[in-house]
Parts: C-alpha cells; sequence; structure tokens
C-alpha cells in the first residue's frame, strides 16, 4: 500500500507542477490550454505508446512456433496470476533484460531479450516474466505513460516560456520565466524517476507472489545489473526515453538510488526479495519444463 500512497503523490506532484507553470505563463487561460494539450497528448499516448516503445526497442513478436518455451511460460505464469495472456516479444541484443507496456491488461505486452533467454536459467527467467506481469497488472505501465506525457508537456510549456515571454507582470517577470524554464523540467524528470523506482519495488514483490520464489528473482536482478554494466543496448542507446521501462537500467545500471536513476539501487532490491523468502509461498507456479514436442535448446 505504501507504494500505491507514493506514487499516488508523487502523481499529484507532478500534475500540480504542471498546472502551476501553466498558471504562472498564462493565468487561468493559460492553465486551461494547458491542461486541454495535455489531456490530447495523454489520449494519444494511451493508444499508441505500447507500439511505439515496442518499435523503439526493435522488438519482434513470437509465438508457440517461433518461440515455444517462452510463450508458454508466459502463458502459464498469467494463467496462474488470474491475468489475460499478453502478448511475447523477443529482443536481438546480448543484454539480459526486459520490459512490459500496454494501456491495460487486455492490451499488453512482455520482451525479453535474447541476452537475457540465453544467460539466466529458466527459473530466473520466469521471475523476470512475472515481474513484467506485475508491471501490467499493477497498470504501471499506463501510469509511466502518463507520467511522461506530463513531463513532456511540461517540458513544453517551459519552452513557450522561452519564446513567449509568460505573464510579465507576475511575480519574478522575466527572471522568473528563465528559472521556470530550466527548474520546471528538471523538477518533472525527478517526479517521473521517483515514480518508475518506486513502481519497480511494488513490481518485484508482485512479482515473486507470481513466480513463488522471491530468490529467483533477486537472482536474476544479479546477473542482469552485472551483464548490463559491461553489455550495450544500442536500441535503448538510441532511445533512452525507454529505458526507465526495462527491469534493470540498460544504459548501464547506477550504483545509488540517486535522484536522476530511473531505477532503485539493485542492492536494495534484492535485499527487499531475500526478506520474503519465509512469506512467500514456494514454487507454487506450474512446472516450467519446455513440455512435449518442442524443440530442445535456445529459448528464441
Amino acid at each position: 500500500m505504501g507504494g500505491y500512497v507514493k506514487t499516488f503523490m508523487l502523481m499529484a506532484a507532478l500534475t500540480a507542477l504542471f498546472m502551476g507553470l501553466g498558471a504562472m505563463l498564462g493565468g487561468t487561460t493559460g492553465a486551461v490550454i494547458a491542461l486541454v494539450a495535455a489531456a490530447g497528448m495523454n489520449l494519444m499516448g494511451y493508444w499508441t505508446a505500447d507500439k511505439a516503445v515496442l518499435s523503439m526497442s526493435g522488438a519482434r513478436a513470437v509465438d508457440e512456433n517461433s518461440a515455444p518455451a517462452l510463450v508458454r511460460m508466459v502463458h502459464r505464469l498469467a494463467d496462474g496470476a488470474g491475468m489475460p495472456r499478453p502478448k511475447v516479444y523477443v529482443i536481438e541484443t546480448d543484454q539480459p533484460n526486459a520490459f512490459a507496456t500496454g494501456r491495460n491488461p487486455e492490451n499488453a505486452a512482455v520482451a525479453a531479450t535474447t541476452g537475457l533467454l540465453r544467460r539466466l536459467t529458466e527459473e530466473e527467467v520466469a521471475a523476470v516474466m512475472a515481474h513484467e506481469l506485475a508491471h501490467i497488472r499493477n497498470r504501471d505501465t499506463l501510469i509511466m505513460t502518463v507520467t511522461a506525457t506530463f513531463a513532456g508537456a511540461i517540458s513544453m510549456l517551459a519552452n513557450f516560456a522561452l519564446f513567449f515571454g509568460g505573464d510579465r507582470d507576475r511575480p519574478g517577470g522575466l527572471l522568473g520565466t528563465l528559472a521556470l524554464m530550466i527548474l520546471a523540467p528538471m523538477a518533472a524528470a525527478l517526479v517521473q524517476m521517483a515514480i518508475s523506482r518506486s513502481r519497480e519495488y511494488e513490481a518485484d514483490r508482485v512479482g515473486a507472489e507470481i513466480c513463488g520464489n522471491p530468490i529467483w528473482l533477486a537472482d536474476a536482478l544479479r546477473k542482469i545489473e552485472a551483464f548490463a554494466k559491461g553489455i550495450d543496448n544500442n536500441a535503448a542507446e538510441r532511445n533512452p526515453a525507454i529505458a526507465h521501462m526495462f527491469i534493470i537500467n540498460p544504459l548501464h545500471a547506477h550504483a545509488h538510488d540517486a535522484l536522476f536513476s530511473t531505477h532503485p539501487n539493485t542492492a536494495n532490491r534484492i535485499a527487499a526479495l531475500e526478506a520474503m523468502q519465509a512469506p512467500v509461498r514456494q514454487s507454487g507456479m506450474p512446472k516450467l519444463g519446455r513440455g512435449r514436442g518442442t524443440k530442445a535448446g535456445p529459448w528464441a
């Protein structure tokens, strides 16, 4: 519950920042215009953000013919969690990583890199996929779309302030406008990153419950971070705006829960998962084997 409260408070802060910036730039009229523009941006993001993220990451759709083990695993996890089965994608990169996207559980997708499927055990892959399903069930993918859109709208308003000067009769005048232009986007980015970090902790907790063993996820996080520090994810490097969606920062992991980090400290996440070990049910997930009639060898 604490994670949800923190997310709500951060979302409220982002909304207040956005509306306050609009009001300071153009009074009541400016605030209303900014709100309408943000609503349009959010509506567009609601319907198209998942396709854009999948395209930017270079993900390709797979099915039971092209990646039987991975697809069946995701289906078993989703069925066990009482969720709709998401679409499954694979990203061709040697860096182990994964993400989820989609506006709701009925229209969602999970994506895993080929490096994840090659370098992790079946149990660890299952735990990572369970983490991504947790993001879908918690509707984090929608939350992050909305926060990213608000952050973009705030940057847009700051640019308006640069070109049009805003309301010069308000306190601060030109200097105040310049301060807003610089500080408002920075504040929005900080709030967006804080929301992202908060949702990762909650997805770890729920994902551990879905897969049935928090140590699987702890081990997976440890391995993914170690590999991510030395292996580039070229698609993410070209499109850093999608970095916050991955289970571990694909732009190389940060050492601390810094203000400008999109992900929590991995050691802190592992400690929280290890603390869950006793209360969580043990391996209640269906058998992970590839099943009869499927090819042995690589996952995808």
